[in-house]
């Protein structure tokens, strides 16, 4: 099988990590030539934080990264147990994606309104829904816990307003060089660590193939992109990608956790009980943060929640005096800091890890404060200096 541990094809997944960030990185080089030599250059829009018109549709090179990812997996034996027959889920996500994308690549080219690109967002998570990749369980953490089982019309409704979300909090966030793809590099590994353990706890349990490969490629795509994408970055990703990103999220998650019965976790340990939904939450904690403050910014203010602005988390790091890769930095920092805090607690003792979050948290915590602390500093070192300079 060619697995490092018992029932984990860790050699095969690497692979495929390998191959999604070598083939969309190369794809994106060629993606980039096509665009220049165009002239499909994106125009300054007055909430971008960067001052260079520069390509976009850096997504459907991601795209092309996922598919040969995909493709790679299904050859694999270690791996065919996450593709039809045995499931349809990873048929599902790649319907889905394609819709997706094709929707943002359309808007990368031609700027669709905001309905029309909801109504593709919602269209895609449906095709996944109906194709199989779906929520079908669902834990209450209440009194002493209920996995529902549900049924296909609550199941689709669910799957489409969680994956709409997600794609939006990935959508939002990706205003700064190599930010979108940073973040769904870090709260994808946090999945795939946490479908590693599913693995290897129930001895290669079926269920946990999709998401493990699912979360594998889009760790490869993201990685692959960032060179290009990183400060100063060349390409955007442009919506095709940041799209990409939340629905490939979106589709990991709801495997990972709209499939496994929380029972197989025992009753004594709520966090080890309710692990599957804490990794998913904590992996894109951020992203969400950031939109749900957009949310209730705007519309507190009278005006649609999908109105572009220049208070994003992101933008508020800004002006705090972070440089655009200091904050790309910080924001990876404290999402790594919720996801693999999250999902520590399903690798180490509950002590162990909570002790890590919190020196982790201090140390994001830190970090984010560095350049307002250094200017308060250097403002009372010159009243100082000026206070003891001799009259003249």
């Amino acid at each position: 099988m060619g697995a490092g541990v018992a029932g984990v094809p860790m050699r095969e997944l690497a692979l495929v990590i390998l191959v999604a960030a070598a083939f969309t990185y190369l794809t994106t080089g060629l993606v980039r030539y096509w665009m220049v030599r165009t002239g499909r250059v994106g125009e300054i829009r007055e909430r971008d934080a960067h001052t260079q018109p520069k390509p976009r549709l850096g997504g459907l090179a991601m795209f092309a990264g996922f598919l040969a990812a995909v493709f790679l997996a299904g050859q694999l034996p270690a791996l065919t147990r996450g593709f039809q027959p045995i499931t349809p889920e990873m048929s599902a996500v790649v319907a889905g994606a394609f819709v997706i994308v094709v929707v943002g690549v359309i808007d990368d080219l031609w700027d669709l309104d905001a309905i029309t690109k909801l109504i593709g967002q919602i269209l895609g998570a449906a095709v996944m829904s109906f194709l199989g990749l779906t929520w079908t369980l669902l834990f209450v953490p209440f009194g002493d816990g209920t996995t529902l089982l549900l049924d296909q019309t609550v199941s689709t409704f669910v799957t489409v307003i969680f994956t709409v979300t997600l794609i939006n909090a990935i959508n939002f966030v990706d205003g700064l060089d190599g930010l979108a793809a940073g973040l769904g590099m870090i709260a994808g590994l946090a999945i795939l660590i946490f479908s590693l353990t599913i693995l290897h706890d129930q001895g290669g349990m079926v269920s946990a193939y999709p998401p493990a490969i699912i979360a594998a490629s889009l760790v490869g795509i993201c990685a692959g992109f960032l060179p290009h994408n990183f400060e100063p970055s060349r390409i955007f990703m442009g919506d095709s990608g940041s799209m990409l990103i939340g629905f490939l999220l979106a589709a990991a998650s709801t495997s990972a956790s709209g499939k496994i019965n929380m029972g197989l976790y025992g009753t004594a340990d709520m966090v080890a009980l309710m692990s599957p939904i804490i990794v998913v939450a904590a992996a894109v904690f951020v992203p969400m943060l950031d939109l749900v403050m957009a949310i209730v910014r705007r519309m507190s203010k009278g005006m649609s929640p999908f109105t572009a602005d220049k208070m994003h988390l992101h933008h508020r790091l800004l002006s705090l005096g972070h440089t655009h890769r200091r904050v790309a930095l910080v924001l990876y920092l404290w999402v790594s800091v919720v996801a693999f805090g999250a999902v520590a607690f399903s690798v180490v003792p509950p002590l162990v890890a909570t002790i890590g979050i919190l020196l982790a948290a201090a140390v994001a915590l830190l970090a984010t404060r560095g350049p307002a602390r250094r200017a308060r500093e250097q403002s009372a070192a010159t009243t100082r200096v000026v206070a003891e300079e001799p009259p003249r």
